[in-house]
């Protein structure tokens, strides 16, 4: 029997599940542990034998993506804390606790708001609870049958919308044949978008969970810099994108069902089969080849700019234009720079403007194709069962536009997250130009080459600004380890003789070692070399 969420009349956040047996339990269990996680608050009400351990155990073992693992009451010692991939979890059981001195003496205070808590009998927390949780409460069902339970889930605050999402992705994967599936967490992205699998016996499917992104403040000519440079604000872009990549032929994921307006969509699963292999992660050669050759066979058709979505709405994939451009550059003045200790005052920021300005000039002038913006190898997925260009997925370009075609030729061959060898790289590039001089004999090919180090140079500043600032602004530190990666590409990219003023800037500005042609292990360097050649 599945598990379905039921509102209760007249009261927007709060939702019944009905609970017949122990599996059910655990599917609840999987369900929150797939949605909810660290600093989310979420308690559990009910009398002696409710079954509020049992849920929490389910929680706990679901976020752990271990079935069997052992979760123990923490009736005895109140708060039990679990480090788990994912985060910290922590389990309390509050029942033997009847005044705030007691909640000082277990060092209550010093859970802190990184965890993912779970407490029983909440109600003796008095105010140390945050205020926006979400509160369960289990109580018997005896006209479910005599182990039968029923949970009650009331949502506050911003937990009301989670909770409200909650509900209608269950009815989706039900809507598209996963009733009685599993729902495993998968790790996402740096954005705010969230996945789960949904894993039956013969079949699987991802749960693509994408809430409409908050305009932020204005950042230039009354736009906030989602608005700027392009990017996705609802899943409109991803549907009209998808669609449009397998009518040319590419594997893309087959939409199974969707919410538009929720942002919540069943999509096909590619599988976790990916272009890179080993401890740390290389590039396979083969399959790099293989999503160049994508590149070089779509680049070479003629591709519509108005894409539609559903019947009757239609997506306009936007320009890639210079204010695009400049608003991710200045990522690097308004993060990186700072955190490497270099001043931007309003002459640096004017003269490295300027000069991108002129950089761009080229480049804006070129023929537009699709520029999918995230071609690289975390987005790829190879399927060998598939036969030519569809043996390369592609899961990432909600934020597609109209603009160079060396912008993913770029994203791919430098590899924010991989070290990719010069050697490796001018062949892709080679191989990736050879296959467009066979389309079109007039191809440009200098032209391109100065696109190419333009493109990289652009590319590499703004992911330098953007890493810094995942870990600055959202606690993400881990992304400062592909820094000098970056800057090993950046260094490279400014070796092409256009773009000597810009390297002349930016030596005068980084640090020096920021700009020794070296990043991850393995790479050797010949900045000055044409790759096009």
């Amino acid at each position: 029997m599945s598990t379905r969420f039921h509102r209760v009349p007249g009261r927007p956040n709060v939702y019944e599940v009905d609970l017949p047996d122990v599996a059910a339990v655990a599917r609840l269990g999987a369900f929150l542990a797939a949605w909810f996680g660290v600093k989310d608050t979420i308690t559990l009400s009910g009398d002696l034998g409710a079954g509020k351990t049992e849920l929490a155990r389910a929680i706990v073992r679901a976020f752990a993506g271990e079935r069997h693992m052992e979760v123990p009451s923490p009736t005895f010692p109140i708060i039990l804390g679990y480090d788990l991939p994912r985060g910290r979890v922590v389990h309390a059981d509050l029942y033997r606790i009847s005044s705030d001195e007691e909640l000082d003496e277990i060092g209550w205070d010093e859970i802190g708001d990184d965890a993912f808590l779970l407490v029983e009998w909440a109600d003796r927390a008095g105010g140390r609870l945050a205020p926006e949780r979400l509160d369960i409460t289990i109580e018997p069902a005896p006209d479910l049958g005599p182990e039968a339970r029923r949970a009650r889930l009331a949502a506050r605050g911003a937990f009301g919308e989670r909770l409200r999402r909650l509900a209608i992705a269950e009815d989706l994967a039900q809507a598209s044949g996963f009733r009685e599936a599993e729902w495993r967490f998968l790790q996402g992205d740096a954005s705010a978008r969230s996945y789960t699998q949904l894993v039956l016996p013969e079949r699987r499917a991802i749960l693509m969970n994408a809430p409409q992104r908050p305009d932020g403040p204005p950042v230039a000519r009354g736009l906030s810099y989602s608005r700027l440079v392009h990017l996705a604000e609802d899943v409109k872009p991803f549907v009209a994108m998808d669609r449009a990549l397998i009518s040319q032929g590419l594997s893309a994921p087959a939409i199974e069902a969707a919410d538009l307006d929720a942002g919540l969509l069943v999509i096909e699963d590619l599988g976790r089969e990916g272009v890179v292999e080993g401890t740390p992660p290389a590039p396979i050669r083969e399959r790099y080849e293989a999503a160049i050759e994508v590149l070089a066979e779509l680049h070479g058709r003629v591709l519509p700019d108005l894409l539609p979505v559903v019947p009757r709405i239609d997506h306009a994939l936007a320009s890639y234009d210079k204010e695009a451009f400049l608003a991710e550059l200045d990522l690097m003045l308004d993060w990186y720079l700072p955190f490497r200790g270099m001043p931007v005052d309003a002459v640096v920021r004017e003269e490295f403007r300027l000069l991108w300005r002129g950089a761009l000039v080229p480049v804006l002038a070129e023929p537009k194709t699709w520029v999918l913006r995230d071609y690289h190898s975390p987005n790829l997925i190879w399927m060998e069962e598939r036969e030519g260009l569809r043996k390369v997925g592609l899961i990432d370009f909600q934020d597609a536009v109209l603009g160079p075609a060396a912008y993913d030729v770029v994203s791919l061959t430098q590899d924010a997250r991989v070290d990719v060898p010069e050697a490796l790289e001018l062949h892709l590039v080679s191989h990736y130009v050879k296959q467009r001089r066979a389309q079109d004999p007039d191809f440009d090919t200098r032209g391109f080459a100065r696109s190419y180090a333009t493109m990289g140079a652009q590319r590499a500043s703004k992911v330098l600004g953007i890493f810094t600032r995942l870990d600055r602004r959202d606690g993400k530190p881990h992304y400062l380890r592909h820094l000098p990666r970056i800057r090993g590409y950046l260094a490279r990219s400014l070796g092409h003789p256009d773009l000597r003023s810009l390297k002349t800037w930016y030596e005068a500005v980084l640090p020096a070692k920021d700009l020794t042609r070296t990043g991850g292990a393995d790479q050797t360097t010949d900045a000055g070399k044409d790759p096009t050649q």
